[in-house]
């Protein structure tokens, strides 16, 4: 049961004080508790499964978006049910959003806000998320416009910059311009749309430090210790295993970009 304190702080302090300034001083007491609890519940690591219906609901949407589903997207939604270790229930639950996922009336936005308050402000969880969408969105290549619109619907509601989110297509092997700043979930097709292209050189270690080629030094190692804190596997809490080794997976590209722009510039 959630009880607010502020209201019954400023109860108490009229009925005790009886005075005006009782019950107000009663009451931000009691704001600063409820604001305290509220924070720390944010904090909280997300609840267990609490992603699984709308996560699925989600790939479904993405797997549709251009019109049919290929069996390379099934085999994705497949292989990430195998790698989560999902219980019966957990995959029938899965099975059963994946589908309603790819029904043409599906609305995607309320899966993308059950997402956003079950990541809250852990941002380390909000990547995971992504990177298991990002999978579906690139199952058969270069994604078409429609693909792309729901990834970073999903992005902007998790907070996730669009130089962030190319970063993560970088750590998957595609280059992509994100182009023109994005406003919002309402996000187009059009706007000059360039597909995310595979990189056959390999990821570009500027892109996943998420930087460009003419900051400094100093600008380099920053942007190095925020990534790595935030993509460190020992953050994750109880997400499933898969989640963690993709963390784990990311954790290293951010690594190896960085050892490869040390050696590039000569620096320790």
């Amino acid at each position: 049961m959630n009880i607010s304190w502020t209201l019954v702080l400023a109860f108490l302090g009229l009925v005790f004080g009886h005075s005006l300034s009782t019950m107000i001083a009663g009451g931000v007491v009691g704001f600063v508790i409820d604001s305290m609890r509220q924070s720390t519940q944010r904090r909280r690591a997300p609840a267990a499964g609490g992603y699984i219906g709308p996560l699925y609901a989600l790939l479904g949407a993405v797997a549709k978006s251009d019109g049919r589903v290929s069996e390379a997207e099934i085999a994705v939604a497949e292989r990430l049910m195998s790698r989560m270790g999902l219980p019966a229930e957990q995959r029938q639950q899965a099975v059963a959003a994946f589908n309603a996922g790819k029904q043409p009336e599906f609305d995607v936005t309320p899966a993308i806000e059950e997402l956003r308050q079950w990541v809250g402000v852990r941002r380390d969880h909000a990547f995971p998320v992504l990177d298991v969408v990002i999978d579906t969105v690139l199952a058969e290549g270069n994604p078409p416009p429609e693909k792309m619109a729901i990834l970073r619907q999903l992005a902007f509601a998790l907070r996730v910059s669009d130089m962030e989110l190319m970063a993560l297509m970088a750590m998957k092997g595609y280059a992509w311009n994100a182009g023109a700043n994005y406003r919002g979930p309402g996000y187009g097709q059009g706007n000059g749309y360039a597909p995310p292209q595979r990189n056959t050189n390999g990821p570009d270690p500027y892109t996943v430090l998420g930087i460009g080629r003419e900051v400094d030094d100093r600008a380099v190692k920053r942007a190095y210790r925020k990534l790595i804190s935030e993509h460190h596997p020992d953050r994750l809490g109880d997400l499933p295993e898969d989640m963690r080794k993709r963390a784990e997976a990311r954790a290293s590209e951010i690594n190896a970009a960085y050892e490869r722009i040390k050696a590039e510039r000569g620096f320790k």
